[in-house]
């Protein structure tokens, strides 16, 4: 289970490294103790030689014999003035196998016999040849046995590993600890300020904040600090949304009965015989019955059940004159005119009230947009027929809309237009537009003005009511 752990594998892996560490320094550290070893031998037997050769022939043969054991030698050839010499001897219990010439070994030569002899189980003669100190001569050469040479390597190897083992395991604990000081805590830490916040991610109190010194882990802390506090505020934003959902479904309800009432009177005040009123009670009994079958839709959205478009035929131009003229009544003494570049001839085939809440969501924004800036200016409708649809523009000569609003384009309570808008209008609209398989999208929005664009497809969506008109 520790081994699954960031610390426990980082402790691995770095008892690992440090071991082929040292196996890497291990390599050329035995092949030149070989070669020291030798030259030690060397420079007893050179030593011996001279010795005897002062000596002369006061030296007996056991004290020659005890200058070849204590050199670890069978006999040493010393060569001075061109004449090779036989200075010591010895019995020697077996042929020679091999020659080594340590004067200009190359290291990877050196490295080679060194693993040679540590694989070899036998005990061989060898031959060595070498330097003289001290410009004793040209060179010196001796045989030897292998068995004490090999055994002297092991030895110098297992304690050569066994010092790579300690060192490694005391470099493994120090970076351990470090690494847990440096890392591994301030990790831990994002996990549980991550789990406390999941707990009560509505709570901005359990947000976390940033304090790590280690500049990546800063970074993470301050993008999850980042993402927690837009996580947050969405929360929040939706709570407040579900709270305002059930609110407008009850006013809604009410509201509903309300406008009921008013519709009975408006179809009495019908019958007056009052010019002015014959023309204006149609347009308060259709603004009414809109009213009260927004209100049922509000209703049904509460519901999570959003009515499809019931599907009739109507003349645009028709449409577009009413929307017009409502929304002149409205303005009132507003400098802003409104104009619409309609064509008699155009019929589309599609839910008449919803075209009019889109509509009149579109003109009543850009009328509303224009008059904050307490200059004149113009709404135009324009209506056209493709092939494939039919499309409404509605622009305005206003001053654009601002950047937050683009950026968050349809979405309600966020692409507000004007100071105190909710954005719903164009969320609203763009909704309605997609219930018939159309696009609400904006074609431009600048200093000049801003023009958006409804398409309504031919072929009804799926789902529709089609009802003959």
């Amino acid at each position: 289970m520790f081994l699954n752990t960031l610390s426990g594998r980082f402790l691995l892996l770095t008892m690992v490294f440090v071991m082929l560490a040292e196996v890497l320094i291990f390599v050329p550290s035995v092949a030149r103790f070989r070669e020291d070893y030798i030259l030690s031998r060397l420079e007893r037997a050179q030593i011996a030689s001279l010795s005897l050769l002062a000596a002369g022939d006061m030296i007996d043969q056991a004290v020659e014999r005890e200058l070849l054991a204590n050199a670890e030698v069978f006999n040493v050839v010393l060569r001075r003035d061109e004449i090779r010499q036989l200075v010591l001897s010895s019995p020697i219990p077996g042929p020679i196998e091999q020659t080594f010439d340590l004067r200009q070994a190359p290291a990877w030569e050196l490295i080679r016999d060194a693993f040679a002899v540590l694989f070899d189980p036998r005990d061989r003669v060898i031959r060595v040849i070498g330097d003289p100190v001290k410009q004793a001569g040209l060179l010196i050469e001796a045989t030897m046995a292998t068995a004490p040479l090999r055994q002297a390597m092991i030895d110098y190897g297992l304690r050569i590993l066994g010092l790579s083992a300690v060192i490694s395991a005391l470099t493994a604990a120090l970076l351990f600890f470090a690494v847990r000081r440096v890392l591994v805590t301030p990790i831990r830490r994002v996990v549980d300020s991550m789990r406390t916040y999941a707990d009560a991610p509505e709570d901005a109190r359990r947000v976390i904040e940033p304090q790590s010194d280690v500049v990546e882990l800063r970074e993470a802390e301050v993008a999850l600090q980042m993402m927690q506090k837009q996580l947050t505020q969405s929360l929040r934003q939706k709570e407040r949304l579900a709270q305002l959902g059930a609110a407008v479904a009850k006013v809604s309800h009410d509201l509903r009965n309300i406008l009921t009432t008013a519709q009975l009177f408006a179809d009495r005040i019908e019958e007056s015989a009052d010019p002015m009123v014959k023309r204006a009670v149609p347009k308060l009994v259709g603004s009414i019955s809109r009213a009260v079958g927004l209100c049922e839709t509000t209703l049904a959205f509460g519901k999570a059940e959003e009515p499809p478009p019931s599907v009739s035929r109507f003349g645009l131009a028709a449409l577009a004159q009413e929307v017009a003229e409502t929304e002149r009544l409205a303005a009132g003494d507003s400098a802003v005119e409104i104009v619409t570049d309609v064509a008699n001839d155009v019929v589309v085939r599609a839910d008449r009230d919803q075209l009019n809440r889109v509509l009149t969501n579109l003109v009543r924004n850009a009328r509303q947009a224009i008059d904050m800036t307490g200059q004149p200016g113009t709404v135009e409708i324009a209506i056209g027929e493709t092939a494939d649809g039919w499309w409404v523009s509605v622009g305005d000569t206003g001053p654009g809309l601002p950047a937050r609003a683009r950026a968050h384009l349809f979405e309600p309570f966020q692409g507000g237009a004007r100071k105190g808008g909710t954005g719903l209008g164009l969320a609203i609209a763009a909704e309605l537009v997609r219930g018939h398989g159309g696009r609400l999208e904006l074609v431009r929005s600048d200093a000049e003005g801003t023009v958006f664009r409804l398409v309504v497809p031919r072929a009804a969506p799926a789902g529709t009511a089609a009802r003959a008109s």
